[in-house]
């Protein structure tokens, strides 16, 4: 009895991290079906394998978690590995990851007509399934577009108590100022970094969706934020939400200079993947164009296949100039980016 316990005290530790909702399912017993570790919580996709499921008959598993510990999970596993895919936000997450050696190319022609080089590994070794812009949002009353311009011109004092941002713990803050250290160096990021912070409303607090919440409450003027969060606050069936689309509008920065920042979500196939041929089935259909419409219909984000159907509301925005930058970057210089937010008082 009391060797009993101590296993299910052993497994629930093993467990607490994240969602490794594998033990007791008999994963391994399900021959083809895929099972990917997923750092993205999203209902959009889950949908998406759903909607793969029933085209193919092959099962998705997802196993959820934040990405640090999926990518040690998959090193400890090795040769007795249960995860086929990593799918993750981030281009820096998705370079770690590789350099982490926990996953291997992932060679399809398909997926290589359907995804443009730019959204690719250039060794294969992860594949753009979705793009998102951090770019600014502002209130129609209170802001009128042409004094927006620039990330750097943010630091101007005309902003004073008028900026809002999540802190400097998001990763995607740190991938944007990571962004700025590549393409201007170190000392121009940290007068960002420093210039933003002073200009802010109120110390950092919540996500990006409630960086847009509160330029309706009247807190601040402009946020920074990702586009996708616009998008579903845009469309929620909450109407204190949906006021967002009314009363706020989105403008992307950097269009006469370096653009707009971008980030991907991509997906990479596990070293030691027990289902390597139906997982690449599964790349292959979320990139193709009938997977791409149906996620980014769902998530607001961007899709990375040319093809996919956007949302009225993407598409009403145009297109835009995007930064260009080797996404390999963002993690390279992601623990630099937390050290001047630090030094910039960016809590």
């Amino acid at each position: 009895m009391k060797k009993s316990v101590l296993v299910c005290l052993i497994m629930a530790v093993l467990c607490s991290g994240c969602d490794y909702a594998w033990f007791g399912r008999g994963l391994q017993e399900d021959a083809g079906g895929v099972t990917v570790y997923t750092a993205r919580h999203y209902e959009a996709d889950s949908a998406l394998f759903e909607a793969f499921t029933k085209q193919t008959g092959i099962r998705v598993h997802e196993i959820k978690g934040t990405a640090e510990e999926l990518i040690g999970k998959m090193a400890q596993d090795r040769e007795n590995a249960v995860a086929d895919l990593f799918f993750t936000v981030d281009g820096g997450v998705l370079s770690n990851a590789k350099q982490a050696d926990v996953l291997q190319p992932l060679r399809s022609e398909i997926i290589d007509r359907q995804v443009p080089q730019q959204w690719r590994d250039p060794d294969q070794y992860w594949i753009g399934v979705t793009r998102r812009a951090r770019v600014l949002v502002y209130s129609k009353d209170r802001v009128r577009r042409e004094e927006l311009s620039t990330y750097e011109e943010l630091t101007d004092t005309k902003w004073k108590g008028r900026l809002l941002v999540r802190s400097s713990q998001s990763l995607y803050n740190q991938s944007l100022l990571a962004s700025f250290i590549s393409l201007n160096g170190k000392d121009r990021a940290m007068q960002w970094a420093k210039g933003v912070a002073t200009n802010l409303s109120r110390a950092p607090e919540g996500g990006d969706r409630e960086q847009a919440l509160a330029i309706l409450d009247g807190v601040g003027d402009v946020a920074i934020m990702n586009t996708y969060y616009f998008g579903q606050l845009a469309n929620s069936t909450d109407p204190d939400e949906a006021r967002v689309a009314d009363q706020l509008a989105v403008f992307f920065p950097n269009q006469l200079t370096t653009g707009t920042h971008i980030n991907i979500s991509g997906i990479g196939l596990a070293r030691y993947a027990p289902h390597k041929a139906n997982a690449i089935k599964l790349v292959e259909y979320m990139t193709s164009r009938e997977g791409q419409t149906l996620l980014v219909n769902k998530s607001y984000e961007f899709p990375v296949n040319e093809e996919a159907t956007l949302p009225k509301l993407l598409e009403s925005w145009g297109t835009f100039k995007a930064q260009e930058l080797d996404f390999s970057e963002l993690g390279a210089h992601q623990q630099a980016a937390i050290e001047l937010f630090r030094l910039a008082d960016w809590p």
